[in-house]
């Protein structure tokens, strides 16, 4: 943590600053429990009600989440990432999976085009650890891996406002994958023609790829589930 001493004009403001770049630079990600408030005075150089003052903007921001008893932690890396999870938080199972499918289509077709040979190497290992833990019938390991791989493929992309909108999509991505695995059960949905469309730089192999992967896994979900009858919720 290389948090600074502030400066004792606009002291909330700055500390608010402050663990916002925290935040935002991955020193705490989401999901991390934050210092307890006397640590964090003691960092900044400032009073606790100042440090608490802070933390209740953030929190009202959506950046944080007090738990009761049991600390503050990361909820989202902006403002906007906050009022996406809010919303996606009373999404239907199906509504997730559409605008999934619309983000990930996109991706595949401008990873095509513009992939290194980092990103190539960075997929294949994705898949590799996606398919082992399918093999092993591990399935939280099998959840996280899954969303790893198409984080890949976003990252691939090189844009940094799709990877930031699909990082901040991730806690429903979680849900709606866990949920759309349990109901395929055994049956396996293809990845592997996605990274090797993404390999050989073919934008419409990929989005193709992309696209029946997607409608097999929504065609699982929509014969699994009713408009209405479940809302994801977070993980």
């Amino acid at each position: 943590m290389t948090l600074r001493t502030a400066r004792r004009s606009s002291l909330v403001d700055q500390v608010i600053a402050q663990l916002r770049d925290e935040i935002v630079g991955g020193s705490w990600p989401v999901g991390a429990k934050i210092p307890p408030e006397p640590v964090l005075a003691e960092s900044l150089g400032v009073g606790r009600n100042t440090v608490r003052e802070a933390v209740r903007a953030l929190t009202h921001a959506g950046l944080l989440e007090s738990r009761q008893g049991d600390g503050t932690y990361v909820r989202a890396t902006s403002e906007l990432s906050g009022a996406v999870r809010r919303r996606l938080e009373r999404a239907e199972l199906i509504e997730i999976l559409e605008v999934r499918r619309g983000l990930e289509v996109e991706a595949a077709r401008l990873a095509a085009t513009r992939r290194t040979e980092a990103d190539i190497a960075a997929i294949a290992v994705a898949l590799a650890r996606r398919d082992a833990a399918l093999a092993a019938g591990a399935h939280e390991t099998f959840v996280e891996a899954d969303l790893a791989f198409h984080t890949a493929v976003v990252e691939a992309t090189h844009n940094r406002v799709l990877t930031d909108l699909y990082r901040d999509f991730s806690a429903a991505l979680r849900a709606s994958i866990g949920t759309a695995g349990a109901l395929l059960e055994h049956t396996d949905v293809p990845h592997g023609p996605i990274a090797a469309a993404v390999e050989r730089g073919d934008a419409d192999a990929a989005t193709r790829a992309t696209h029946a992967c997607l409608d097999q896994i929504l065609a699982t979900a929509l014969s699994g589930h009713r408009p209405g009858r479940e809302a994801v919720h977070e993980p």
